[in-house]
């Protein structure tokens, strides 16, 4: 009688994050670069709370208030 042979399998734990992780980390890191240019833009000669967070709103959405003005320009 021939002993039974196990075959080990090797699992790669370092794989997950390619199928589970954050895909365009590059992105994120640009976006958060714009939104701080965006936060010193916005809030250079800024008074009073209500201006304060209208300029952090605007730091925080540029992307969207920058396409709506290039789509509404464009007339797409």
């Amino acid at each position: 009688m021939k002993k039974e042979e196990t075959v080990k399998i090797e699992h790669h734990d370092h794989y997950k994050h390619n199928y589970h992780g954050n895909h365009g980390g590059n992105g994120n890191a640009i976006y958060g670069l714009g939104v701080i240019g965006a936060l010193f833009y916005f809030l250079q000669n800024v008074s009073g709370l209500e201006a304060i967070l209208w300029g952090i709103g605007k730091a925080v959405f540029w992307p969207a208030i920058l396409m709506f003005k290039l789509l509404t320009y464009l007339q797409i």
